[in-house]
């Protein structure tokens, strides 16, 4: 038998050419695909920019908004493209995406996207960010091409994209960066983590990951690749931090069934399961359980139908088309032989299960002996909401079950040990915590010195801030920072929403408004006729003359003073000192400050 010594040194990177016959109705890329163009040949490279840079832009210090971006020489990869939801302060404001500022610049170096799966936190900011960036081509797994180009239909205004579909035994040549994907659990099928090869070694990036060993429609984590990456030597592990703090293993997709189950069999009216619309194995389990329990599913929400209609054509929901029902055709079929699968699970104002329990929902009311399942745990920020809607539907005589009470939701990140396992896979020089605020992020950290590791080998990164590691694999300090502050969309508008419009909403929304329009006499300058008030969200006019009278006189002063020396007022200056005196004469009457606008028409 023929041995092979080995040596503890890290087995070359060589590229692999497969088979590269198309999939069916999918751009399959090569198992080894070379660079997007060619890279600028410049020999005078320094040696700072031969570092092995990477580069969180969004995921470092929040849930959501996840990109980072790896970079050696003339040539950069993106991992990643999310948006993040606004917190509860950012009034009108739809979501966040990255700053792209830095790659506007060195756009050139672009060499590719990987999207590691299809959730919008994964995927969210691509419409917005591509066109921006020269439109490089992105790579990803079936399943997530299809829910990205599904996306992209709402943003008929921009150019087609170029997404091809990767397998997992597939490697790309992405300029002087080489990459390899293997597979991981999630919340979602066809998830990827990456290795990326650098002439300086070699990065990890887990994407979202925990490992189950009895997945629903799925496979196992490849455990056997990602030791063998770890066998050959890892630079840095970039890895999912969500469930940091969470003791044991995650719980397997396959034992939330029994759970469906029993609510299915005991319901004596209709189920109505709210749940994350990306969640296409729960789904997959809701569809099984309601053809075994002969009930006709009804799927309604925009995102919902969009997943499962893709997720069926692909041949990731297996139920018969007998089994589906359209949302309109519920009142046709007796109670107990109806399921209904939605949106909402988080209180959402306009999601489905919302507007079902307020009576706002054409086709679906509330009936005694619903049974109402939350599949999904509470997002930090929605119980209140959430708590609300299962008081309304207690009310109405309805039955609601959720995972606190049985095991009808598994989440799709790694518990603690799911982390050491990976931690004792890849056995990484560095553990760089990712995809999470700073305390889950340094509870992960924690876990890494349980596994042995010293604390100069952690690294606590945040966005913006470049990690850099020459070409003996060290960490090089560095101070560098790219922008890395949200941009926000709202409406129409990418960006143009700041910190001061954020700043003046939040101000209308604690003690809103005080307008005082005044009319001048041009030539004369004297004030015409009484100063008028409009007040929205502050002080009710009519049950607060005193006050509004004391306001006018103080304009007719300030207006007077101003005027009576000048024959040409700066009436922006008066408008200053109305604006600041009012203010300060409001907050001394009532202890609110609103927003002062004041207002002065010369006729």
């Amino acid at each position: 038998m023929n041995t092979k010594k080995t040596t503890g040194e890290r087995t070359p990177f060589k590229p692999r050419v497969t088979n590269k016959k198309s999939l069916n109705r999918t751009k399959q890329v090569p198992s080894s695909i070379a660079l997007r163009g060619n890279p600028p040949k410049n020999n005078s490279v320094s040696t700072y920019k031969k570092n092995f840079r990477i580069i969180p832009v969004g995921g470092f210090e929040e849930i959501g908004r996840n990109m980072t971006i790896f970079e050696y020489g003339n040539d950069i990869i993106i991992v990643d493209m999310g948006l993040m939801f606004p917190e509860e302060d950012m009034m009108g404001i739809d979501y966040i995406i990255p700053n792209i500022e830095y790659l506007k610049k060195n756009q050139k170096k672009i060499r590719g996207v990987i999207i590691t799966h299809g959730h919008f936190d994964h995927i969210g900011g691509i419409p917005h960010i591509m066109p921006e960036i020269g439109n490089p081509p992105i790579y990803t797994t079936e399943l997530t091409r299809a829910m990205i180009l599904k996306r992209q239909e709402d943003y008929k205004q921009c150019a087609p994209l170029n997404v091809k579909t990767v397998r997992k035994i597939d490697r790309l040549t992405l300029g002087e960066l080489k990459v390899e994907f293997f597979h991981v659990n999630h919340s979602i099928p066809d998830a990827i983590g990456l290795a990326i090869h650098s002439p300086n070694g070699t990065a990890i990036h887990t994407g979202d990951f925990k490992f189950d060993h009895s997945p629903v429609n799925d496979a196992p984590a490849d455990i056997a690749k990602i030791a063998r990456l770890g066998s050959e030597g890892v630079l840095a592990l970039l890895s999912d931090s969500t469930d940091s703090t969470k003791p044991g293993y995650s719980i397997s997709e396959s034992e939330i069934r029994k759970g469906i189950e029993e609510i299915f069999e005991k319901a004596k009216g209709r189920v109505i399961t709210a749940t994350f619309s990306s969640l296409v194995s729960r789904i997959q389990q809701i569809a099984e359980v309601a053809e075994q329990y002969g009930r006709k599913l009804a799927v309604d929400g925009y995102s919902m139908r969009n997943n499962v209609e893709i997720a069926r054509e692909l041949g990731y929901i297996n139920a018969k088309s007998s089994t589906f029902i359209d949302i309109k055709q519920v009142k046709n079929y007796p109670d107990n032989k109806v399921a209904i699968l939605c949106t909402g699970a988080q209180g959402e104002g306009n999601a489905v299960l919302m507007r079902i329990i307020n009576n706002e929902h054409r086709f679906v009311k509330i009936n005694k002996g619903d049974t109402v399942v939350f599949s999904s745990s509470v997002i930090p920020g929605n119980e209140r909401t959430v708590q609300g809607m299962k008081d309304t539907l207690y009310k109405k005589g309805a039955e609601v079950m959720h995972y606190k009470m049985m095991d009808i939701h598994s989440g799709g990140h790694g518990a603690q040990e799911d982390l050491k396992m990976m931690i004792n896979l890849v056995r990484p020089k560095y553990l760089i915590p990712a995809h999470g605020t700073y305390y889950m992020r340094k509870a992960h950290g924690d876990l890494g010195k349980m596994m042995r590791m010293t604390d100069d080998k952690i690294v606590l990164g945040e966005n913006g801030l470049v990690l850099e590691f020459d070409k003996n694999g060290n960490r090089v300090s560095s101070q560098e920072k790219i922008p890395s502050s949200y941009v926000m969309v709202d409406g129409l508008g990418v960006g143009d929403i700041g910190n001061v419009v954020l700043r003046d909403r939040q101000l209308l929304a604690e003690d809103g408004m005080f307008t005082i329009v005044t009319i001048i006499e041009k030539k004369t300058k004297e004030v015409i006729g009484e100063p008028q008030v409009t007040s929205r969200g502050f002080i009710y006019v009519k049950e607060n003359f005193d006050l509004v009278n004391a306001t006018k006189k103080r304009v007719k002063a300030i207006i007077a003073k101003s005027t009576s020396k000048e024959s040409s007022p700066n009436w922006d200056y008066i408008k200053n000192s109305i604006r600041d005196d009012l203010g300060q004469f409001l907050f001394q009457k009532t202890k609110r400050r609103p927003m002062v606008l004041p207002v002065i028409i010369e006729v």
